[in-house]
């Protein structure tokens, strides 16, 4: 029984199954239902965005809802084609395609691959703390700037032309340029706009679906006035009928790399957004989603769309309150949203046929738009504005660059701001202010009392190799701006969490230029574990056990005793 259990946390949907109540099955199926209205429109709109034939988009929506509900630990969440995604999967599929359509399936279905098995090994690693890395700022800086290269790809399709361009600032000037030569569609861009007024007209509606609404009325329309024929509108075109089938998307040799790259910036992407929606949805419902089971189960979904003609899919900001709305309880609402997609495919595969590309584009324009983010990097300028400046750094890599570059720098940003503090922290001398409790920082209590001829001192950060020579050097200037001749040197090791090799050599030799100038180190409050580890250096019995105390006080009335210090 234990065995059973045991695998089945591996399955949270199954588990969730055996405590189903009855009174659940009425509010899951409309919810399925409600969902697969606006996952139909949205999937096609983010396939094609993704240099892809529409059709594909269902595709690595269905399979993505099955797997995901058998696999991850949220019960509402809903996963499908992103527009986070689309440019990050269309800079790799689009020069490596060369316009072949079969080939884009392929190479996206490669990136879905190994987005997928990039994550379910993170997941059993029990890596899900790694989006954690990246900051608020940096994140808000590459969605920023994902947000204004997916704006941008899609532009052309909402004026009725097509461009070709590599980057998002030429695609700009190309676009212009396009506009001022008279390319301009005007019925296309006018269905388009239109489409995209109402959809951020109704955004805020919990009743009223707009994307639903605006899709099916510009459809009407065209379809009405056969305004593909008149006027030029491109359209969808009717869709495949049947279901995706299971397929090894084999590449060339040279894909590799580029696709490789894809797949791993897809599949930090998706999950640093899943990770983020899981967590505010657990919030609400009062539920508890495991970040390592979040990985494994997006990687599965991610795993099944390669392997079924789907591309690499990530969590639904948009569509995920809709099921939330619609009254979802469990993953089954995913399972009837994609049985129905199924249903579509099989039984009304024209029922699509008249959408216009222009209103595809307006879906993908009006979840672009909702990625922007600026009233919170108001707040962090005001109140640290370097931080400001590495959002801004990270959304012109991503704008400047490219997605996959752009997610490189913002990788980088994040892992130099990660050690910025540890390269060069703060540090401080400590002494007693009149009337507070403790030893603080002078520099805060210039009234506070040092003891003559004992130099206290914090240092509040890990000692490693980046900081071990800038922390001797903290050392001796604090020895060497003391007031009066120094005999102790004790420092407040508290915040210290870590020591390395070449940290404890350095340690060793401060050791000897203090001795040299008749002073002692000591250190007070240094954790057990980080104790342990300099005895393995042989630091430990080198100073001795007499330069180790529990406290700062019990350091400083061991040096009042022993200097005979009375103040």
């Amino acid at each position: 029984m234990t065995g059973r259990v045991d695998s089945l946390r591996w399955l949270p949907g199954v588990r969730t199954l055996q405590q189903y109540r009855a009174a659940w099955l009425q509010q899951d199926i409309f919810a399925g239902l409600v969902l697969a209205s606006m996952l139909v429109p949205v999937g096609i709109a983010y396939a094609v965005a993704s240099g892809l034939p529409g059709i594909y988009g269902l595709y690595a929506t269905i399979i993505p809802l099955l797997a995901y509900a058998v696999f991850g630990p949220s019960r509402i969440l809903v996963l499908g084609p992103d527009s986070a995604l689309a440019p990050i999967i269309l800079s790799v599929v689009l020069p490596l395609s060369g316009g072949d359509a079969g080939r884009a399936v392929v190479l996206a279905g490669m990136m879905a691959i190994v987005s997928g098995i990039v994550c379910i090994l993170a997941g059993v690693a029990r890596l899900g703390f790694v989006t954690e890395l990246l900051s608020k700022p940096i994140r808000y800086g590459y969605m920023n700037g994902i947000a204004l290269t997916v704006l941008i790809s899609q532009l052309p399709k909402l004026f009725g032309f097509s461009i070709e361009s590599d980057g998002p600032i030429r695609s700009i000037w190309a676009i212009a340029q396009a506009i001022f030569e008279g390319k301009t569609n005007w019925t296309a861009f006018l269905i388009g706009a239109g489409t995209l007024a109402v959809i951020l007209l109704l955004k805020g509606s919990k009743r009223l679906p707009g994307i639903l609404i605006a899709v099916v009325a510009a459809t009407a329309i065209v379809a009405a006035l056969d305004l593909a024929a008149r006027s030029g509108v491109a359209v969808l075109g009717p869709l495949p009928q049947g279901l995706p089938s299971f397929a090894i998307p084999l590449i060339a040799q040279t894909d590799i790399v580029p696709v490789l790259i894809g797949g791993c910036a897809a599949a930090l992407v998706s999950f640093a957004d899943t990770s983020v929606l899981s967590r505010v949805y657990a919030a609400r419902t009062g539920s508890k989603v495991d970040p390592n089971q979040e990985l494994i189960g997006l990687g599965a979904a991610n795993l099944a769309s390669g392997f079924f003609q789907g591309f690499a899919i990530s969590s639904s900001s948009s569509r995920t309150p809709v099921a939330e709305a619609a009254g979802a309880r469990t993953q089954l609402t995913c399972v009837v949203g994609a049985l129905a997609i199924t249903l579509l495919l099989l039984v009304a595969p024209n029922l699509l046929q008249h959408l216009p590309t222009t209103a595809l584009a307006a879906v993908v324009i009006a979840a672009a738009i909702g990625l922007i983010e600026t009233a919170d990097l108001g707040r962090i300028y005001r109140i640290q504005q370097w931080e400001f400046w590495l959002s801004v750094v990270c959304f012109v890599g991503v704008a400047v660059l490219g997605v996959i570059p752009g997610i490189g720098v913002a990788i980088a940003v994040a892992i130099i701001e990660f050690l910025w503090d540890g390269w060069r922290p703060y540090s401080a001398v400590l002494g007693r202010p009149h009337g507070v409790e403790g030893y603080h920082d002078v520099t805060r209590f210039p009234d506070a009392r040092r003891i003559p001829g004992l130099v206290l001192f914090r240092w509040d950060a890990p000692l490693f190799f980046a900081n071990a020579e800038l922390f001797k050097e903290r050392v001796l200037d604090a020895v060497a701006q003391s007031s009066t001749s120094v005999h102790w040197f004790v420092v407040a090791a508290e915040p210290v969490t870590s020591v390395d090799v070449t940290s404890a050599d350095v340690l060793a030799e401060l050791h000897e230029t203090l001795r040299d100038k008749g002073i002692e180190l000591g250190f007070a409050e240094l954790k057990d574990p980080v104790k342990d580890k300099l005895k393995r250096f042989g630091l430990f019995a080198r100073l001795g056990e007499q330069s180790f105390f529990p406290t700062i006080e019990a350091a400083v009335a061991r040096y009042r005793e022993t200097h005979q210090v009375i103040d």
